[in-house]
């Protein structure tokens, strides 16, 4: 099953969605699954993640309800407050919903850097296993090593870097990324998207070569049986359409053999997720 591991849905609103700003007049509208069905259909993908953008309950129940009405959204990564006292009630209800495959946290504007390891947030972290919920995290670079803490906390508990941790795109690899992704990639139960690369780019002025520096460090630290394919759409539009952005990874992966390009695009996704 191919499967886009990384996407979202809102009905936009102006308060909810305060992070759209005036650079992003093409975001300021309403995402919706019939609108991304077809894309789907177009690149002969089965099914999609949907992942939260707003964090809050209404949120996730938003998403519940767009997976539940369109058979194609195969699983749901929602938010709820890890924070929060009554974080166990809360996921006692959700994890009774079979679509709710994991929990994100937007930690990137958190204005703590080292938010992740906070003992309230490491408490919600420490339930997830109990109710079959993966954690996405979103971070940039300057996470990294907190990231790589959490981790290392929770050996059980299934967790995968989104967009790969948002280095920069600019012909100058990192080497503090470069580490850390490769002690990251060290830890079996971590996994990574190939997603969300186009917006850390100068948008809509870079090249499909511009992306291979970067995919060489991700694939050598978690290999392609760790990595999963994710279109981040429609955020990716601010620098590529869904076609580009696919077509990206499609061709980085001609040099893999069938099962690798089978597993990064859809059966990584489908075994992580349990979809």
């Amino acid at each position: 099953m191919k499967i886009d591991s990384h996407q979202h849905f809102w009905r936009y609103n102006p308060s909810s969605h305060a992070w759209i700003d005036s650079t992003m007049g093409v975001l300021k509208k309403d995402f919706l699954p019939e609108d991304l069905e077809p894309l789907l259909q177009n690149h002969e993908l089965e099914g999609c993640v949907a992942v939260q953008a707003d964090q809050s309950d209404a949120e996730t129940d938003f998403l519940l309800k767009c997976a539940e009405e369109h058979p194609f959204i195969k699983g749901v990564v929602g938010w709820l407050d890890l924070c929060a006292e009554d974080i166990e009630e809360k996921l006692q209800l959700y994890s009774k919903n079979p679509l709710l495959k994991g929990l994100r946290h937007i930690v990137q504007d958190e204005p703590d850097d080292y938010f992740m390891l906070r003992p309230e947030f490491l408490r919600g972290i420490s339930l997830l296993e109990k109710y079959g919920l993966t954690y996405d995290i979103l971070i940039f670079p300057k996470h990294l090593s907190s990231a790589l803490e959490l981790v290392k906390l929770f050996p059980n508990q299934p967790f995968v870097v989104d967009h790969i941790a948002k280095p920069k795109i600019n012909g100058k690899i990192e080497p503090c990324w470069e580490h850390y992704m490769n002690q990251l990639g060290q830890q079996e139960h971590v996994y990574c998207k190939a997603s969300g690369m186009v917006t850390e780019a100068k948008w809509g002025k870079w090249s499909k070569s511009d992306f291979i520096p970067y995919l060489d460090v991700v694939f050598n630290s978690f290999g392609a049986e760790r990595i999963m394919f994710g279109s981040d759409w429609p955020v990716c539009l601010l620098s590529a359409e869904y076609k580009q952005v696919n077509c990206i990874l499609t061709q980085y992966l001609t040099k893999y053999p069938r099962e690798s390009r089978k597993q990064v695009m859809g059966l990584t996704a489908q075994k992580f997720y349990k979809l």
